[in-house]
């Protein structure tokens, strides 16, 4: 009896077993019934989810424009989130006709990244009747059905969003003159992702226009979402004319900082092609003497600049690269740096990498601003004089760099220079790359020259000066090898068109010895021990030489 009472309660492991079984059978029987059954009821849908069955397709890489320069093509890829960029080593340009079965493949000339996961390739121009794509070496040819090819001109290629809800649009093929203004009423500036969609594109007024530089007002429903309308295109349209084509996909301006105390005193911008040999020296100096930030404009160069850039940034220097591949657009370029740089910069300048300032008294360029542009008197400008060096001897680029190798210059002065305060500077961005159209109540200064000079070694060995002939960047200059304004101040004088060295030509341009600015590089800037300058190729190598000297000799802790 005591042991029936004990058991009373307990479930058997064969009744479990039985009842689990059932429990399974049932459930299995009870789904079937209820999800198949040809009598089921239609049941409401579920809210925001859709019943509709859709293809997935996979993420892929895609062109999503090619552009026409007069001597390369430029190819912009659009990369899915999950997928990394290809380097130059993974691409081909690819050369094909619609009327032949033959491709030509060839290596980019550069590769470079963009805002968006947007890479830009650069190929070289495709022959006649060709078109150009991209082959993926892992993938295969990347389509070009869904793309669109444009040529140079006229295009919208640039533009940016201001902080005061306008638009900057930059613009190839307008064919304004130099410091000439447009009638705003004869523009629109038209805001959409499909322009032959009428019905999904904003419309808006013009407020300024000059040169290449177009200024419009943004469309609320565009200010409400600019954070994330970059994917937006904006183009131009004129009276009784098409749209103009446009790849211009608005950018953000850097907001200003709150501060009364922008985060740096003195700023560069500079324009270059192929310059990268020249680029440790023009750094390096005028770090010396006061520049806290370098804004690089690279116009389609192929030496290695980014090489340069890094190492320039690795050792502490505050320096960015921009690709500006636009042919001759450089006071439109000059213009997007000033945008760039006014949340940053109190003053902005615009010389060249063969531009160096001099400053002939006591003081560095901070002091030298401080002399012509004290507060209260509204200075939004300080122009400096240039006195271009000629080869003064020299046959081969000097070891030196230039502030020591060129010491024989021209004795009268040719053009000035401009250093600026952007937020200064008149709502069309006018400018003739020597100087900018100010907004009122600023006015603009001459630099007392017996101060501060710019030494522009213009006129360099050969092997350097003839590649002035390949093209000026200067919107408004005519590129040397054309025989138009034959007198200009921008040619040198008595060479023609043709790139030939003049017999004579170490010895040109000399007419006046300056060593000013030699003694004062060789004095703040030579390592006593290797008689080096630290920009020269030796000095990195003995730098390194000595820290491995330096790492043997350490005590192992």
């Amino acid at each position: 009896m005591k042991e029936r009472r004990k058991r009373k309660g307990v479930v058997s492991w064969n009744a479990l077993f039985w009842c689990t079984l059932l429990l399974v059978v049932s459930s299995i029987f009870f789904t079937t019934t209820f999800f198949f059954s040809p009598f089921q009821l239609p049941l409401s849908p579920l809210p925001f989810i859709s019943v509709t069955p859709t293809t997935i397709s996979q993420p892929t890489i895609t062109i999503r424009e090619t552009v026409i320069l007069p001597d390369q093509a430029l190819i912009f890829l659009n990369y899915p989130p999950s997928f990394r960029f290809h380097t130059k080593h993974d691409l081909l340009c690819l050369y094909f006709s619609a009327d032949s079965t033959n491709r030509i493949t060839q290596p980019p000339i550069q590769l470079h990244f963009e805002r968006l996961r947007e890479q830009i390739v650069r190929c070289k121009l495709p022959p006649r009747g060709n078109s150009v794509s991209l082959f993926i070496k892992s993938d295969g040819v990347l389509p070009t059905k869904d793309s669109s090819t444009h040529p140079w001109t006229p295009l919208v290629y640039e533009a940016l969003f201001d902080r005061d809800n306008t638009t900057i649009v930059f613009v190839k093929g307008l064919n304004l003159r130099p410091e000439k203004f447009i009638e705003p009423s004869t523009l629109n500036c038209i805001f959409g992702w499909d322009f032959t969609k009428p019905k999904f594109f904003f419309k808006s007024d013009v407020i300024s226009g000059a040169q290449e530089i177009i200024r419009c007002k943004t469309p609320k429903s565009i200010i409400i979402g600019q954070e994330q309308s970059q994917s937006i295109k904006v183009t131009i349209k004129e009276k009784d004319r098409e749209i103009f084509p446009s790849i211009a996909r608005p950018g953000l301006c850097p907001l200003h900082s709150k501060s009364t105390k922008k985060a740096h005193e003195i700023c560069i911008c500079t324009m270059l092609r192929n310059q990268a040999r020249f680029l440790r020296e023009w750094v390096m100096y005028h770090a010396k003497i006061g520049v806290q930030r370098w804004f690089i404009y690279d116009n389609n160069s192929d030496d290695d600049i980014e090489d340069v850039i890094s190492f320039l940034q690795r050792v502490g220097y505050n320096i960015s690269q921009h690709l500006w591949p636009w042919v001759k657009t450089q006071e439109a370029g000059f213009a997007h740096c000033a945008l760039r740089a006014r949340s940053s910069c109190k003053w902005v300048a615009f010389i060249d990498v063969d531009e160096f300032f001099h400053i002939r008294v006591n003081g560095d360029l901070s002091r030298m601003i401080w002399h012509h542009a004290k507060p209260g008197y509204k200075v939004g400008e300080i122009r400096i004089l240039c006195f271009s060096f000629g080869p003064s001897g020299q046959r081969e680029v000097p070891r030196e760099g230039v502030a020591v190798g060129y010491t024989c210059r021209l004795s009268g002065s040719e053009r000035h220079k401009s250093i600026v305060r952007p937020e200064a500077l008149n709502q069309t961005l006018i400018n003739v790359v020597h100087h900018f159209h100010l907004r009122a109540p600023f006015v603009s200064v001459d630099a007392e020259k017996r101060k501060i000079v710019i030494n522009h070694y213009k006129y360099q060995v050969w092997e350097v000066f003839k590649e002035k002939f390949f093209r000026r960047v200067a919107t408004y200059v005519v590129d040397w090898q054309q025989a138009e304004n034959v007198r200009s101040k921008d040619r040198a004088p008595g060479l023609g068109t043709k790139p030939v060295e003049p017999p004579d030509w170490p010895n040109r341009f000399c007419e006046v010895r300056d060593n000013g600015l030699r003694n004062w590089v060789l004095k703040n800037f030579l390592d006593r021990r290797s008689h080096l300058l630290p920009w020269q190729p030796e000095f990195q190598i003995r730098i390194r030489k000595r820290r491995r000297r330096k790492d043997k000799t350490q005590p192992f802790f």
